[in-house]
C-alpha cells in the first residue's frame, strides 16, 4: 500500500495561525485591562452630564448673581437630601424676569399645571449607598468638594467620582477638606492668608468634633 499524501496548507495560513496566536494572547489581556480600568474606582462617574428639561445656568445663577446654593436646596442643612426647588421658587423670580422666555416654557407648564418639573439626577450614588448632606455641610465640608466648580457649569456635570475609595480618603483624613460652616457654600473660598488648610482643618476637625467613621456600616446600612 502506498503512504498517505502529506496534508498541504495555503502559504496565507503561516500568517493566520500567528494571528490566532496574537489574538488568543492579547484578547484575553486587551479584555482583562479594559475590565480593570472600567472597575477602577477613579473612573467611575466623572464627566455624567445629561440634558435637563430646562437649561438652568449655575454659572449665572451662582456665579454671575452669587444666588447661595441654600436659596434652591433648601434643605441641605438639616436632612440627607438636597432638595430640588419647587417651580413656586424659579417663578419668584422668573414672573418678572424673562417671563416669556421660550427657555422657560417648561418651567410656566409647571407652574400652571402644578406638576414637577423632570429634572434628570446628575450625582446619583447607588441604592445601597447612604449619604447625608447636613452631616457632611455641618462638619464643614464645602459644596465645592464633591460637586467641583459648579458656579461656572452650564450644565451640571459629576467632577468627582464620588466612589468608596474616594469616600475613604476624605473619612480617613479629612482635614484637607473641611472650612468654616458660615462658608460652606462660598465656592470662592480659600483659607486665609499665611493658613495652611489642613493646619485650619485641623483646629476646625477639633472645634466641630469630625470624626468620621471608615465602618462599612457608616455608608451601607
Amino acid at each position: 500500500m502506498g503512504s498517505k499524501p502529506l496534508l498541504t496548507f495555503p502559504r496565507w495560513s503561516n500568517k493566520a495561525a500567528v494571528g490566532v496566536l496574537v489574538g488568543l494572547v492579547g484578547l484575553p489581556l486587551y479584555v482583562g485591562l479594559l475590565l480593570a480600568y472600567g472597575a477602577n474606582p477613579t473612573s467611575l462617574t466623572v464627566g455624567y452630564q445629561p440634558v435637563q428639561p430646562v437649561p438652568y445656568s449655575h454659572a449665572v445663577h451662582a456665579g454671575k448673581l452669587g444666588i447661595d446654593c441654600r436659596y434652591c436646596h433648601t434643605t441641605v442643612e438639616k436632612t440627607g437630601m438636597a432638595a430640588l426647588p419647587p417651580t413656586e421658587v424659579c417663578m419668584n423670580c422668573h414672573k418678572a424676569i424673562f417671563p416669556n422666555s421660550a427657555k422657560l416654557a417648561e418651567v410656566r407648564k409647571s407652574y400652571v399645571e402644578g406638576t414637577p418639573i423632570p429634572w434628570v439626577k446628575v450625582h446619583d450614588l447607588a441604592d445601597y449607598v447612604y449619604f447625608n448632606h447636613s452631616a457632611h455641610v455641618n462638619a464643614g465640608v464645602g459644596c465645592i468638594t464633591c460637586h467641583g466648580p459648579i458656579q461656572q457649569m452650564e450644565t451640571v456635570r459629576t467632577v468627582a467620582p464620588l466612589n468608596m475609595a474616594w469616600c475613604l480618603s476624605c473619612h480617613r483624613d479629612p482635614k484637607p477638606f473641611l472650612r468654616p460652616r458660615d462658608q460652606v457654600t462660598n465656592m470662592d473660598w480659600t483659607p486665609p492668608a499665611g493658613v495652611a488648610a489642613t493646619a485650619l482643618g485641623e483646629q476646625l476637625r477639633e472645634k466641630y468634633h469630625v470624626n468620621p467613621s471608615t465602618d462599612c456600616v457608616t455608608c451601607h446600612r
